[in-house]
């Protein structure tokens, strides 16, 4: 898998049925030229879930889809410039399958009245790996004593902490 070198993708598209096939293949050949395989099932199905949805309630149908990869995510964006269509009644399930399918999605409107959706997905080192965070690493060596002359709270002793020392 790639790391140390970003990656960007542009692909204008006017949306038909022919199409939403053909921009699955391109983008999983762009997917496995930038040697992340395990990433092609979860950003085709989505955006060809989003391009089957425009396809059918969208009255203009160019689209424009861009991926970018900066070593640690892809994000695949998808542009779309029909002001009538509504994301939560044509979109729903698209949304609701991106949103299964991706790390992090969004959507966001742009100064020319287009609207993007976009996802995120996260590499992983390798496939079957497990993201768990390790133990935590100890920032300070040692712990400084509290001040002796300091209040004490209601109810309770003041007491002083040990000293704690990495060994």
């Amino acid at each position: 898998m790639k790391s140390a070198e970003s990656c960007y993708y542009h692909l204008d598209v006017e949306v038909c049925p022919e199409r939403v096939g053909q921009v699955g293949r391109i983008l999983a050949a762009h997917l496995r030229l930038w040697d992340l395989e395990h990433l092609v099932g979860s950003v085709c199905d989505g955006t060809e879930a989003l391009l089957r949805a425009i396809d059918e309630h969208a009255t203009d149908k160019q689209t424009v889809i861009e991926m970018w990869w900066n070593g640690q995510h892809l994000i695949t964006a998808i542009a779309e410039n029909d002001r009538d269509l509504r994301l939560d009644r044509e979109l729903g399930n698209c949304l609701a399958l991106i949103a299964a399918v991706s790390d992090g999605w969004g959507c966001c409107a742009t100064g020319t009245g287009a609207r993007v959706i976009w996802f995120s997905r996260r590499a992983r080192a390798c496939e079957g790996a497990p993201l768990i965070p390790g133990p935590p690493s100890p920032t300070l060596l040692e712990v400084r004593q509290l001040p002796r002359g300091g209040p004490a709270f209601a109810g309770t002793e003041q007491q002083t902490p040990d000293v704690l020392v990495d060994a």
